[in-house]
């Protein structure tokens, strides 16, 4: 093997290129690659984190819609309940409206019967004093017999 100029030559070429190549060209390129890789982990990691933050608000989701719905069972448990309190309350007013109507209607029926009894007394002692004028044949004077009327009338009572 003969070594010649040339080839000396090129050996220093080449290490002079490859040392400017590794002082100057590589070190940009390694940053790069270095940010490009930091920028992809960054991602990914970004992404895991999404991915827990995902799962972790639906499971909040699943918690509050839970929530919402007890929530919304208590609330329609409470207005039933009220609506049935509401209900005996109007029905026990009812009731209290009814039995006071029936008192008043038994109170005025009763005035009413002692009316019609009065007014019957009237006419029984009436015609009892007419029956005795023609029994007699004579006409008795009712202001002059208002006593023999008034016993009459606590008799019948």
């Amino acid at each position: 093997m003969n070594l010649n100029a040339t080839l000396v030559a090129q050996l220093v070429v080449f290490f002079i290129l490859a040392w400017v190549t590794m002082k100057f060209v590589w070190p940009p390129i390694v940053k790069a690659l270095d940010e490009r890789a930091k920028k992809i982990a960054d991602g990914l990691a970004a992404a895991d984190k999404a991915k827990s933050d995902l799962a972790h608000a639906e499971k909040k989701v699943v918690e509050e819609m839970r929530k919402a719905r007890e929530s919304a069972t208590d609330v329609r448990a409470a207005a039933e309940k009220q609506a049935a309190v509401f209900l005996d309350e109007a029905r026990a007013e009812a009731a209290r409206i009814i039995a006071q109507a029936r008192e008043a209607a038994e109170a005025e029926a009763g005035v009413a019967a002692q009316r019609a009894k009065e007014a019957l007394r009237d006419q029984v002692a009436q015609l009892a004093v007419a029956g005795a004028e023609k029994i007699l044949r004579k006409e008795i004077n009712a202001q002059a017999h208002a006593d023999l009327l008034a016993n009459l009338k606590q008799e019948l009572q």
